[in-house]
């Protein structure tokens, strides 16, 4: 009951008091200390965004109206079009594979003793920045195996499994009784006749990069019903010492050099060089020309052109993955501490098995930071630049070109700044659509 009530007055009631925010503080105030960050915001996103929607419809002076013909260039220009494809391919594998190694790794991590040592592992590349990452990057992905860590793994495998030739840079000298047989092959000029000997004097291998197991070349001794010779570098190091084609005792042998004898376009018989150069074929090689296969000259294999055109995408997406994977995980282990471990454990009682939990359990509790982790990586690919502009090198930059790249050549290379600005609003409409996604869920979770 009121004072006026109380007095058997019917005076008007009391006036209610000013609302004031949960924090009790006025509006007024709340606005002024809102106003420099207002300000800012508006000098810095809102009139830019504005400008370059302005902008994308003017021509390349800025003075005449161009309607929406910048904007039909993104479809029509190539460079453009390429940018655009290569983003696409971006959003598609970036994110995913990024997202699908961070929980893996954050799955895993939690069974290992050493696993915060591996998350700080794996985390650390977010720390570099993009710039040093493509520095990093453009040495790994070097041609060269004895420069980049990539080609310098590969090539070790490939020659597990398919040794190069000791001799790529072997050939006949001067009155070598060896001709060109085709396909990198060298033959004799006649036939040879069982019970004689044969030479076959290559030059062209520099004597530091002979196998290891060569010795000094021996000259063939004749055996009866049989085919014998000497394959050897005919190469004695000094002015007028040693004599061609013949085994000198400074001269080395082709240790494991194949040779063939051909009859009618048909190998008959074939014979492999002893560490001494030295080789011995059957009666059957009688009347035929012998050959050094090809596959003796063999170059040695020197790795992908991992920033060639057709690579260089894939190549610089690993280089992102590498990056961003660290990421990923840290936000799904965190995750994935709050998963009761009642369901878990629920789960496994049940008879499920750990792929089973993994599958049905963890991954569907998981979903909403998944999606998290996805449509951020989303946002961050369609902006991605210093990557591309690094890694890639001048002759590939076309075939690994995004938009972002693409942006930056239109507006400070080629002085197109009406095409540059519809790019950044095309950027822009690609990017709502996602972000718009991402507060969406997160105000679902919100409400939750």
């Amino acid at each position: 009951m009121t004072s006026a009530t109380a007095a058997g007055g019917n005076g008007p009631p009391a006036a209610p008091k000013s609302r004031k925010s949960v924090t009790g503080t006025r509006r007024t105030v709340a606005a002024l200390f809102l106003l420099p960050a207002l300000v800012l915001l508006g000098a810095l996103v809102v009139y830019p965004i504005g400008y370059s929607v302005v902008r994308s419809f003017y021509d390349q002076s800025g003075d005449g109206f161009a309607g929406i013909d910048n904007y039909t260039a993104l479809f029509t220009d190539e460079g453009i079009r390429t940018a655009l494809k290569n983003n696409v391919i971006w959003v598609v594998f970036a994110p995913t594979v990024a997202t699908a190694l961070g929980l893996i790794f954050a799955v895993l991590t939690e069974r290992v003793r050493w696993g915060t040592a591996f998350k700080l592992v794996v985390f650390m590349p977010m720390a570099i920045s993009m710039l040093a990452a493509g520095i990093i990057f453009r040495l790994v992905y070097d041609q060269d195996p004895d420069k980049g860590v990539a080609n310098a793994v590969w090539v070790g495998v490939h020659d597990t499994f398919s040794q190069a030739s000791a001799f790529p840079k072997a050939h006949p000298g001067r009155d070598s009784p060896l001709e060109s047989g085709g396909g990198g092959a060298f033959i004799t000029k006649s036939p040879v006749r069982a019970g004689e000997t044969v030479s076959l004097p290559l030059v062209g291998v520099a004597p530091g990069l002979m196998p290891d197991g060569a010795k000094a070349a021996v000259a063939p001794k004749p055996e009866p019903d049989k085919i014998t010779g000497t394959t050897w570098q005919d190469f004695t190091r000094g002015k007028g010492v040693g004599t061609l084609n013949r085994v000198d005792a400074a001269e080395l042998g082709y240790a494991g050099m194949k040779v063939e004898a051909v009859k009618d376009g048909r190998v008959v018989a074939s014979a492999t060089a002893a560490d001494d150069g030295t080789f011995t074929l059957p009666a059957s090689a009688d009347g035929a020309q012998l050959q050094l296969p090809a596959s003796n000259f063999k170059e040695p294999y020197n790795g992908l052109d991992w920033l060639g055109p057709s690579l260089v995408t894939p190549s610089i997406i690993g280089s992102y993955i590498w990056m961003w994977a660290g990421f990923a995980m840290v936000l799904i282990a965190a995750g994935l501490a709050s998963v009761p471990r009642e369901l878990l454990e629920a789960a496994r009682v049940d008879g499920a098995s750990e792929w089973q939990v993994f599958r049905r359990v963890t991954v569907p509790l998981l979903a909403p930071v998944l999606a998290v982790v996805t449509v951020t990586l989303m946002i961050n690919v369609l902006k991605v630049f210093d990557l591309v502009f690094i890694i890639a090198p001048g002759s590939s930059q076309d075939d690994a070109n995004v938009l972002a790249l693409e942006l930056y050549r239109k507006g400070f290379s080629e002085d197109q700044p009406g095409i540059a600005s519809a790019i950044s609003v095309f950027l822009l409409l690609l990017v709502i659509p996602v972000m718009w996604f991402n507060v969406r869920r997160l105000r679902r979770e919100v409400r939750r």
